[in-house]
C-alpha cells in the first residue's frame, strides 16, 4: 500500500504547516498560561479554508478529502492542539454532521458560515451521567406544534464559549431508548441558551470546555436534523469521523514531541558527543519513530476508506486507540530525553505530553474503542486490504 499524495493535499500539508510555525508557535506558551485562544487565530485558520476544508465548495468550503484533513490536523497538532481540536470539532462533527444529514435549508442557512469560520460550531452529547454510555442522555426535547422545548446539561463540550451554533443530542422519546433520541440544531442567541462554568484543564488548555445549560429553549422543528429518533445513529456516525480527527490530534503530538527530542539529541551533548550518538537516546528515538509511522499510516488507512466510501469506522477507533497510546508514549519519552529541560515550558515537549492524555479520552475513551473492535471482530468485521 503505497500513499502519493496529490498536489492539493501537499498544499494544504504545506499551508498548515507554515501556518502552525510561522502563527501559532509565537504564542503557544502563553495561550496554554492563559487558558485563551484569540478570535484573531480562529478568523485565520477560516480565511485560510481550515475551518471548512471537507465542506463542498457548493457551500464555500474547500471541497478536500479526509487524508487533507488528516495532513492538517497532523501538522496543527505538532505545535499547538487546542488550534487543531477546534478544527476538529467544527469539522468532523458539526460540518460533517450537517452536510451529510441535514436538510438543504440547513445546509444554505449554516454551512457556508462555518465554512469560513465566521460561525464556530460545538457539539452537545455528554452529559454528567451520558459520557461512554451515550444512550443514558438527561436532555429533553418535547415538541410542542411547531417547536421543540429544550431542557438539559451538556459537559465537556469543546468551543463553546466562542460557538455560535450547537448540534444538541436529546431524548424526545424517553420510552424507546436509544431510538428515541434525536439531534437538533441549535443558535447561541436563542433564549435559554446559557454557557456554564469553563473547565480549568490539565491540556489542550487553550481550547475552552463548558458545561452547557439549556434552559427550556425554544427550538424550531425546522432544526432537527432527521427524523425523530435518529439522534443516536447520527452521534454514532458522526463520532466515526471525529475519531479519525483525533487520531491525527494524536499522531501530531506525537510527531511535534519527536521533532523536538530529534532535534534537541543533536544538539546537547554528553560525555564528549551528542547525545543522540548513546545508544541509550538513540533507541528511544528508534522507538518513538517507529510507532508514529505506524499510527500515522492507520490514520491515513481509515481516511482513505472514509473517501472511497467503504466501511471506516473500525479502522477509525483502531486509529484512534493506537495513535493516542503512541502519543502517551512518545511525549513522556520526548521529555526524557531533554532531560531536566523538558520539564520546562519554554522547551515545549511538557505541553505536549498534557495534551497527549486527553486523545485517550474525548471521542470515545480508549476502553471504549476496544469494544468498538472487539465486537466488530466477533461480528466477523475485518478491515478491508487495501491498495
Amino acid at each position: 500500500m503505497q500513499f502519493r499524495f496529490t498536489e492539493e493535499q501537499e498544499m494544504i500539508r504545506q499551508a498548515a504547516r507554515d501556518f502552525a510555525q510561522n502563527e501559532l508557535l509565537p504564542g503557544v506558551i502563553e495561550r496554554d498560561e492563559t487558558q485563551h485562544f484569540p478570535d484573531a487565530l480562529v478568523r485565520r485558520m477560516g480565511e485560510l479554508g481550515f475551518l471548512g476544508l471537507m465542506v463542498s465548495p457548493e457551500y464555500g468550503g474547500a471541497g478536500m478529502d479526509t487524508v487533507s484533513y488528516v495532513l492538517l490536523m497532523e501538522e496543527l497538532s505538532k505545535v499547538d492542539a487546542s488550534a487543531s481540536v477546534i478544527v476538529s470539532v467544527q469539522n468532523s462533527l458539526v460540518n460533517w454532521g450537517i452536510e451529510t444529514f441535514g436538510t438543504e435549508a440547513q445546509k444554505q442557512r449554516y454551512l457556508p458560515r462555518l465554512a469560513r469560520g465566521e460561525l464556530v460550531g460545538s457539539f452537545c452529547l455528554s452529559e454528567p451521567e451520558a459520557g461512554s454510555d451515550a444512550t443514558q442522555q438527561r436532555t429533553i426535547a418535547v415538541r410542542k406544534g411547531d417547536f421543540y422545548i429544550l431542557s438539559g446539561t451538556k459537559n465537556w463540550i469543546t468551543n463553546a464559549g466562542r460557538a455560535g451554533l450547537y448540534l444538541v443530542v436529546a431524548q424526545t422519546d424517553p420510552s424507546k431508548g436509544s431510538r428515541g433520541i434525536s439531534v437538533f440544531i441549535v443558535e447561541r442567541e436563542w433564549e435559554g441558551v446559557i454557557v456554564g462554568k469553563k473547565e480549568d484543564k490539565l491540556g489542550i488548555r487553550g481550547s475552552d470546555t463548558h458545561t452547557m445549560i439549556f434552559n427550556d429553549v425554544k427550538v424550531p422543528v425546522e432544526n432537527r436534523i432527521g427524523e425523530e429518533g435518529f439522534g443516536f445513529k447520527f452521534a454514532m456516525k458522526t463520532l466515526d469521523g471525529g475519531r479519525i480527527g483525533i487520531a491525527s490530534q494524536a499522531l501530531g503530538i506525537a510527531s511535534g514531541a519527536y521533532e523536538l527530542a530529534l532535534r534537541y539529541s543533536t544538539q546537547r551533548r554528553a560525555f564528549g558527543v551528542p547525545i543522540g550518538k548513546h545508544q541509550a537516546v538513540a533507541f528511544k528515538l528508534a522507538q518513538m519513530a517507529t510507532q508514529i509511522e505506524a499510527a500515522r499510516l492507520l490514520c491515513l488507512r481509515a481516511a482513505r476508506a472514509k473517501d472511497r466510501g467503504e466501511p471506516y469506522g473500525l479502522l477509525a477507533s483502531m486509529a484512534k486507540l493506537y495513535a493516542s497510546r503512541v502519543a502517551m508514549f512518545v511525549a513522556p519519552e520526548a521529555i526524557q530525553v531533554h532531560g531536566g529541560y523538558g520539564y520546562v515550558k519554554e522547551y515545549h515537549v511538557e505541553r505536549l505530553f498534557r495534551d497527549a492524555k486527553i486523545t485517550e479520552i474525548y471521542e470515545g475513551t480508549s476502553e471504549i474503542q476496544r469494544i468498538v473492535i472487539s465486537r466488530a471482530l466477533s461480528k466477523g468485521e475485518a478491515p478491508l486490504l487495501v491498495g
